[in-house]
């Protein structure tokens, strides 16, 4: 079966049951192909909080399968690879979280969003990497917990001097893969292209670049720059979108190490046959979810620009 055929299957599936097709920007790029909505995890965040449709297909990783359904409840959250997951969220637990807020008592966590839903239950408010620096800025508090990437807090850190941050150890193993020498090596080659790359990064790596944003921010960056060409440092499924924006444009993957396996996983036949078998569904327990929303609301709230 072609991919045009198999395209066309889910579509009639997801009009049949009222469904609707999320995508992460880093799916593969015939699945975005389809998608009714691709975004960063925040615009699907919002998505799935408003959405009418009766089923959300949700073509990402595990963590954000699990926003879905904690802010959708009335709504069937699909997961057609439920075996994607997300290394950065699986390096904190609950358990663990618990143990540093008990060393600091009374200090708000902030949690990124690539985190599971009992960790988002014990945090006080979630962000992602489009609006971190807003959620920081509008707590109340000189003090704070990051958890868990390292990378995108002490990015965050550097605009507000004037909070102190507990870091959780935690990183994105794709954006640590990109090197200070593939990065020159590649300005090296294309020095009249500009370097973008993601807070997830390394410092040292942020450090290079021209703009740091969230894959959302990239989008408008590019599209908006009076430059022809790029290089971008974050994964690759992200070139898909950018190229269909920016046809006249020119996009370079800063390191041929920018793949997240997990994000690739989820193909067309996934997509296929989770709508065929309405499985796997993504639950989270009532007692976890409400704490977990009240996480993510909170994060919501925050005006967008």
């Amino acid at each position: 079966m072609s991919d045009v055929t198999k395209q066309q299957l889910i579509k009639n599936l997801l009009k049949e049951h009222n469904g609707v097709l999320l995508a992460h920007n880093y799916m593969r790029d015939e699945v975005q192909e389809i998608a009714d909505i691709t975004g960063d995890s925040l615009a699907l965040s919002i998505e799935a909080s408003k959405t009418s449709a009766d089923i959300i297909v949700f073509c990402g990783v595990h963590f954000m399968a699990e926003s879905a359904a904690i802010l959708s409840p009335g709504k069937k959250v699909l997961l057609p690879r439920p075996d994607a997951g997300c290394p950065m969220a699986d390096m904190v637990t609950a358990d663990e979280l618990e143990k540093l807020k008990a060393e600091h008592p009374g200090v708000p966590v902030v949690t990124y969003v690539n985190s599971s839903a009992e960790v988002k239950a014990h945090s006080d408010i979630c962000c992602t990497s489009a609006n971190a620096l807003k959620v920081v800025r509008s707590l109340d508090a000189n003090e704070l917990i990051f958890v868990p990437d390292r990378n995108l807090g002490r990015w965050i850190a550097r605009f507000v001097p004037d909070k102190k941050f507990i870091f959780w150890e935690g990183f994105c193993p794709t954006h640590e893969r990109m090197t200070v020498a593939a990065v020159m090596q590649k300005k090296a080659e294309h020095p009249d292209a500009l370097f973008i790359c993601h807070p997830e990064s390394a410092p040292e790596v942020s450090a290079l670049a021209d703009h740091v944003c969230s894959t959302s921010g990239m989008y408008d960056y590019c599209r908006t720059s009076p430059a022809k060409k790029f290089i971008i440092g974050t994964e690759a499924g992200i070139i898909y979108k950018l190229q269909l924006d920016s046809p006249d444009k020119q996009f370079i993957l800063a390191s041929p190490a920018l793949f997240c396996p997990n994000m690739k996983l989820t193909s067309l036949d996934d997509v296929l046959l989770s709508l065929q078998t309405l499985q796997p569904i993504v639950t989270v327990s009532e007692e976890i979810r409400t704490k977990a929303n009240r996480a993510l609301e909170r994060m919501l709230a925050i005006p967008r620009d």
